[in-house]
């Protein structure tokens, strides 16, 4: 669990991280640089969650031995909402979420903490406006949330 008093806010709680897979953690499938011990690193602290779409059909090769649970989605369209669901089940309010796509708008806008990367694969308008935190790519993303402190400054009210 990370807890990060926002000033001005309210108490951050977070259990959960849920994070899209390409364009986010991955690039055509395969797990961008340091991914692997970002993730390693942040277990001890919050339950890692990849939803994904897996157009690659990468993701759980790419991800194998890794402390995560992946949610791979049936193509019916639906991706959005479908994300936005899986954050909801485990409890938006204690968790924080990664993403760039267009479908991964709800997903951000209902957690607690809604991260949006630009990386090579750039991140979608609507992504960003539902983010509370952009982000210039993974390692950025996933940084303070080994070093919470440094959110209070950005967040702060």
């Amino acid at each position: 669990m990370i807890e990060i008093p926002i000033p001005g806010d309210q108490m951050l709680v977070l259990e959960h991280l849920v994070a899209d897979f390409n364009g986010t953690l991955a690039i055509d499938g395969a797990l961008l640089p340091g991914v692997a011990v970002g993730l390693r690193n942040l277990a001890s602290r919050l339950a890692i969650h990849v939803v994904t779409a897996d157009t690659f059909g990468a993701a759980a090769p790419a991800l194998a031995g890794l402390p995560v649970r992946l949610a791979v989605l049936h193509d019916d369209g639906a991706h959005a909402a479908a994300k936005r669901r899986y954050a909801e089940n485990l409890d938006a309010t204690r968790c924080v979420a990664i993403g760039n796509g267009r479908n991964d708008e709800l997903l951000l806008a209902a957690v607690a903490l809604g991260i949006a990367v630009v990386q090579r694969e750039g991140a979608a308008r609507q992504a960003l406006q539902a983010a509370d935190l952009v982000a210039p790519d993974i390692g950025a993303a996933l940084d303070p949330l080994m070093h919470p402190s440094r959110l209070v400054a950005t967040l702060r009210r």
